[in-house]
């Protein structure tokens, strides 16, 4: 199917597409936090009314035991092979607030910077191919492959629900391919598709002493405190030279060949952009690797958050009762995150002072993963990109994890596509998160042609269709 009507529509209507994608981003739908259930529930409806609006069929709000997934499929043509598109709704909180510069939840533009919460992780991005489908709907009235989507409300707190959603619905989600765009470019112009993500393991540490705050005063180097006690405990998880120091964390890493590392030396940032995109001015980590290798091929364990104690303004002699610290794993392939786990907690044990007590939660596995980047749905992201950014893509490895990677190989058995349209500087996790709008328009202009393409693949032999028109069904 030409798209030069599809690609037309979508420039003469960049005012319009910009208008709706700040009022997708002014719902405050924070996965993380109770409180803003009844936002993300809202963001979900009009995700769905829009979808609909856009001329999707069989368009669904589905609940989950967490926050509803929404699914929308185009009128399947059984000739046509079958792209299953997924992106995630929900966000991070705004805080800290007094770092933002506007309010997180009001969309503000400034030159070629939209500006919010959720605007590149990943409203923005998956938006972008929600108005490719919508430019051939309005256009020709049909797409040239048959589309699923799966817009989850859950991805920042691990998919909780969402492996047993696609579990129950194996036969509705088949597919040729999946694509996601949830991760980043080099730089406006230089495109990039992941082709490897990092697995994830988080943690939270609560240690105990006293039953309640105590006078520093009276009990000041006579009873151990809690805060200290953590403290000291997240100093003997890494070595002096930044590796983690937790025994067995590096048995199953596997290593990559010099042809590998040559490859990403060629195609990925140098140490100074790394350092350059982060705003500081010196390293840390493991010895024996560049910052990329350190980011992409090698496990990390990150310092999330820590709380105990007082720290309001003003002061108070105590010895807290309670301390607690939040942790973050990065892990590589051939690393499994339940043996992390287990040898995470058993290091927690043995480093816990006799003096208080200690408890280990750990939650939100996920599998590191690899993509095929020689795949025929991947090579066609390549043609796509240069059609949509003028521009061939290089191909990267990321450091962080996208749950739903290995759900779709492992559940589905299909190849997924990676292809990102945010860029380093976009503050995704942290205050003034932004989009750029030249990339915004051009992923639109990629995602049309990669539509187009990948009906294509079919008459070469490069994949079959295996679609279904059979409707998902909800979790019990």
């Amino acid at each position: 199917m030409e798209p030069r009507r599809a690609l037309k529509y979508s420039r003469i209507r960049r005012s319009k597409f910009l208008s709706e994608l700040e009022r997708f981003l002014r719902f405050p739908s924070v996965s993380s936090e109770p409180e803003h259930a009844g936002d993300v529930q809202k963001c979900a409806h009009w995700l769905a009314r829009h979808l609909k609006d856009v001329g999707l069929d069989q368009v669904r709000l589905v609940p989950t035991r967490g926050h509803p997934i929404v699914y929308a499929m185009s009128r399947q043509k059984p000739t046509r092979p079958t792209v299953l598109i997924y992106g995630h709704y929900d966000v991070l909180p705004g805080n800290p607030l007094r770092e933002w510069h506007t309010p997180p939840f009001t969309p503000t533009l400034k030159g070629d910077n939209l500006y919010a919460r959720g605007a590149s992780d990943d409203k923005g991005q998956l938006f972008a191919h929600i108005k490719a489908i919508e430019s051939y709907l309005k256009t020709t009235g049909s797409l040239p492959v048959n589309v699923k989507c799966i817009f989850e409300g859950e991805e920042e707190i691990g998919s909780p629900h969402l492996n047993s959603f696609i579990a129950r619905n194996k036969r509705a989600l088949r597919a040729d391919t999946a694509v996601i765009s949830d991760t980043r470019m080099l730089a406006p112009d230089r495109p990039a598709i992941s082709y490897a993500q990092r697995g994830g393991l988080r943690a939270e540490l609560v240690v105990t002493g006293p039953p309640q705050d105590l006078h520093s005063g009276n009990f000041g180097g006579a009873v151990h405190n809690p805060l200290q006690a953590l403290c000291e405990m997240i100093a003997r998880l890494h070595d002096a030279n930044g590796r983690v120091a937790i025994p067995g964390f590096y048995d199953s890493v596997r290593q990559w060949s010099e042809k590998e590392r040559a490859f990403m030396a060629r195609t990925g940032p140098s140490n100074e952009q790394i350092l350059r995109d982060a705003r500081v001015e010196q390293s840390w980590g493991e010895p024996g690797f560049t910052l990329y290798e350190r980011t992409t091929i090698r496990p990390a364990l990150t310092l999330s958050g820590i709380a105990g104690g007082h720290y309001a303004q003003g002061s108070k002699s105590i010895i807290p009762a309670r301390a607690v610290a939040k942790l973050s794993f990065r892990l590589v392939p051939n690393q499994d995150p339940q043996k992390i786990a287990q040898l995470f907690r058993h290091h927690i044990e043995r480093i816990t002072p006799p003096a208080v007590r200690c408890s280990v939660r750990t939650f939100a596995g996920i599998k590191p993963a690899l993509v095929n980047r020689n795949h025929p749905a991947v090579r066609a992201a390549v043609f796509a990109y240069r059609k949509g950014f003028g521009a061939t893509p290089v191909f990267l490895r990321s450091g962080g994890s996208i749950p739903v990677v290995t759900s779709l190989q492992e559940m589905l058995g299909i190849p997924v596509v990676l292809m990102g349209f945010g860029l380093p500087d976009d503050h995704i996790h942290a205050p003034n998160e932004r989009l750029y709008l030249p990339n915004f328009y051009n992923a639109i202009k990629t995602s049309v042609w990669y539509l187009a393409l990948a009906a294509k693949l079919v008459a070469a032999g490069g994949i079959r269709d295996r679609a279904s028109d059979r409707g998902v069904r909800e979790h019990q």
